[in-house]
């Protein structure tokens, strides 16, 4: 059996790239796939780029599984409103919410010419920050209770890039990458009696299509830019960090993980899945062994040690604050 059968998912951003992996794996796992984003056939959204989430649910369709593409601007909160209102109706359950929304390729003209913080715009700077992380906020806060109506494990991931806290070479990238992080962390600890988990997962170096087109490479001929650029050897298809995701929605225990952030390439080892082509890249062991002045450590205990445990300590000192609020509010009325 599909270890995902009957459970439904949501990939918000899976138009292309990790998203397009992450919703090709759950419909390989048995799941039903809602395919979202803003570009389609007849409404393409990114300039130069023709992938479209019709696409990728032909891909999951094609390989035996069930997928919906719903067109969505996930900046909008009354488009995200009303995609949960069609899940709701037509399966009236959500078990695994991906939040994967970048938008990284309409910035590419752009984006690494100016690393400055200063000199770039603000205007442009908070249309990264409305993209890349606005979007997660808004899509979990409609989808979340959906979720809290559907019974058994269920998962909110959210897609990032390293799986440490250093600093990722540009200011509003490193705001949006890092934040993922720490959402996950904040979503674990308010839905932890929920049984929810909430956990942000990141892959290795990414073989997407744009990574692929930077590379003057194909899937086909991926390994040719290895002369060039070595640790390219240990890059990953969109399908590792895909059925990352896929392993986690599945494992029953999956509460042990929430509040913390994972690389595809570690969950691969421990829940015994690989990349396509059957290998499990070990691009993190690269870095840290040939090019030890990477700035890469990756989160632990005692990092995780310093955000506090689920424990209840603080909702008791929150509710003594709303007591004493309330308190005052009836003694000057």
């Amino acid at each position: 059996m599909k270890a995902l059968e009957g459970k439904v998912a949501l990939v918000a951003g899976a138009t292309r790239g990790a998203g397009r992996g992450i919703a090709r794996a759950l419909g390989e796992a048995g799941a039903i796939v809602y395919c979202s984003g803003r570009s389609t056939r007849r409404h393409p959204a990114t300039a130069g780029r023709p992938e479209t989430i019709d696409e990728t649910a032909e891909m999951i369709v094609r390989h035996g599984g069930r997928a919906i593409a719903v067109r969505t601007d996930h900046r909008k909160p009354a488009q995200v409103r009303r995609l949960i209102d069609r899940i709701r109706k037509e399966q009236g359950r959500l078990d695994v919410l991906v939040n994967d929304i970048w938008g990284g390729d309409a910035w590419l003209d752009w984006w690494w010419k100016e690393m400055k913080f200063w000199k770039i715009s603000l205007e442009r700077g908070f249309e990264v920050i409305d993209t890349a992380f606005r979007t997660h906020v808004i899509t979990a806060h409609e989808a979340i209770p959906l979720m809290l109506e559907t019974k058994g494990p269920r998962l909110i991931a959210g897609i990032t890039d390293g799986d440490g806290y250093y600093y990722r070479g540009q200011f509003y990238y490193d705001f949006a990458k890092t934040n993922v992080i720490r959402m996950a962390f904040a979503l674990a600890y308010e839905l932890r009696k929920q049984k929810i988990a909430a956990v942000a997962i990141t892959p290795g170096f990414l073989r997407s299509e744009s990574m692929l087109d930077i590379m003057h490479v194909t899937e086909e001929n991926w390994r040719d830019a290895g002369k060039k650029r070595p640790e390219w050897l240990e890059s990953e298809t969109p399908m590792l960090v895909g059925r990352a995701v896929a392993a986690l929605a599945a494992d029953r225990h999956v509460m042990k993980k929430t509040g913390r952030v994972y690389n595809s390439s570690e969950l691969a080892r421990e829940y015994g899945f690989t990349d396509v082509d059957g290998r499990v890249p070990r691009i993190w062991e690269y870095l840290a062994e040939k090019m030890p002045h990477f700035p890469y450590k990756k989160c632990d205990d005692v990092f995780y040690s310093y955000w506090g445990g689920f424990g209840d300590g603080i909702d008791a000192e929150v509710k003594k604050i709303q007591r004493e609020v309330e308190g005052r509010r009836t003694s000057k009325t």
